[in-house]
């Protein structure tokens, strides 16, 4: 009889990945056949060809092995692909779709013994460092020349940029699978209400600050886990007033990269909103799903900076007509060089998949089915944000007023889209989290926040252990 393995609903946010893996543990057996590389590069099992409708050579009765972070997006989305590939091959032994909090953590082990698992989505603050295992992954250019389900190629049903950001010297490796942006998120009601308009500049944000505070209302909150947003937000800024140079200083971890004048004018503006008391005190003692929940549930602040997954994330806490909305960064002057409307957004939620696995055609397969249109609807109703897949927002945005001004936002913006890779390459977050909640909190100057980033910068760009590439 066929398994077919999911794990239990109602995951808990913040349990450890262990908790979450248990009620797994010990459910996959032996692999079956999967290729990696040619027709009869096989492992476990007899060669299958490769075909317009089994592009990756799996075996009938393979098993596929899937470890994906249960963040923002939860994992559901997961699940419901995994049942998709099911119908597609239903003599499929088994499908595991595990849960993880510690995506790093839980499978660094697995990539040392060379046991790792089909697919990984390698997201969270814990995520595995990419440059450490760049060379345990598999390409995925055949996936994108692959047929979808529908028998459209996938590579032309996609948006633009998806292949170069999961690109490192040369080798694509990263699919990234929720075309998302970082920009500021308010509740429309209570702007409505109050009569405010959406910053464009720091100086619109500090004006409204004072009409926050008149209101009772504080202008920013933040919590300990998630301080590094405000790193994004000043780079976002950063990046829109002095274009693309500016962003690859960064990236390519150059000398004094977070000297730059655009910078320093996005922090020093970010710093007159601490000092002037607009930022919620506490931060650094509070969990970020509650500091988060202080905005959007009990509207303790006005902005909170943020990837679009925060609608999803947020979803059961958000007060009643809250109306979520979102603006881009604010621009350092009125004339940015890339223009208001750039936003810091790009394809995110890094699928990878390791050549050493049992069964690398199961891997993709899998993917193959998150692809499809019936798995890329259901994605975008349900967490409320567009998949890479392109045509995917609907003109009611599925009834929720944030993935509607996501929308907006990225048709505004066009192909002044940006992306920030070098933290997340480069495993830097832990590091970037110490500064980040002293500077919110009012313990460091400019000056300070400065050095202590350029110095986290300095170090990877310094240690030869780490493999570099460079971003363009």
């Amino acid at each position: 009889m066929s398994q077919f393995i999911f794990p239990r609903r109602g995951f808990i946010k913040g349990l450890g990945a262990a908790a979450a893996a248990a009620p797994l543990a010990g459910l996959l057996s032996s692999c079956a056949a999967g290729t990696g590389g040619g027709d009869d590069d096989v492992k476990g099992g007899s060669a299958v060809a490769k075909t317009k409708d089994n592009p990756f050579g799996m075996a009938k009765d393979a098993k596929l092995d899937a470890v994906i972070f249960n963040g923002g997006y939860g994992i559901a989305y997961c699940e419901y692909a995994a049942k998709v590939m099911k119908e597609k091959w239903p003599k499929m032994t088994s499908i595991s779709v595990k849960a993880s909090n510690h995506i790093g953590q839980e499978l660094q082990p697995r990539f040392a013994d060379g046991n790792p698992p089909d697919v990984l989505d390698n997201a969270g603050s814990g995520r595995i460092k990419v440059s450490a295992i760049l060379g345990q992954l598999d390409t995925v250019d055949d996936l994108l020349a692959a047929q979808n389900l529908e028998g459209t190629t996938i590579s032309d049903t996609l948006y633009a940029g998806v292949k170069d950001v999961g690109t490192y010297d040369g080798k694509f490796v990263e699919l990234n699978y929720v075309m998302t942006a970082y920009c500021l998120w308010y509740s429309g009601s209570l702007f409505a209400k109050q009569g405010w308009q959406a910053p464009k500049t720091w100086e619109d944000c500090i004006k409204l600050g004072a009409e926050a505070k008149r209101a009772g209302k504080y202008l920013f909150l933040f919590g300990k886990e998630a301080a590094d947003y405000y790193m994004f937000l000043v780079l976002g800024s950063a990046i829109k007033e002095g274009g693309n140079e500016v962003r690859l200083n960064f990236e390519n971890l150059r000398p004094r990269a977070w000297f730059q004048e655009p910078m320093q004018a996005a922090l020093n503006s970010l710093k007159q909103i601490i000092d002037k008391g607009y930022m919620k005190p506490g931060g650094a003692g509070t969990q970020f799903t509650a500091a988060q929940a202080q905005w959007c549930h009990d509207e303790a602040a006005l902005f909170y900076p943020s990837g679009s997954w925060i609608a999803n994330e947020m979803e059961s806490q958000t007060k009643e007509g809250f109306d979520m909305m979102g603006c881009p960064e604010p621009s350092v002057t009125a004339s940015p060089s890339m223009g208001h409307e750039a936003l810091h957004a790009g394809p995110r939620e890094a699928f990878l998949f390791p050549s050493a696995s049992k069964n690398p055609g199961a891997g993709k397969e899998f993917m193959r089915a998150m692809l499809s249109k019936e798995a890329t609807t259901n994605f975008v109703k349900t967490a409320k944000a567009p998949t890479i897949v392109k045509g995917t927002i609907p003109d009611d945005g599925f009834g929720s007023t944030a993935l509607k001004s996501l929308g907006k936002m990225l048709d505004a913006a066009g192909d002044k889209l940006f992306p920030i890779q070098f933290p997340t390459f480069y495993g830097m977050t832990k590091e970037n989290l110490v500064p980040w909640n002293d500077f919110l909190s009012g313990k460091k100057s400019v000056a300070e926040i400065t050095e202590a980033m350029q110095t986290i910068s300095e170090k990877v760009a310094k240690d030869s252990s780490v493999k570099k590439v460079t971003f363009k």
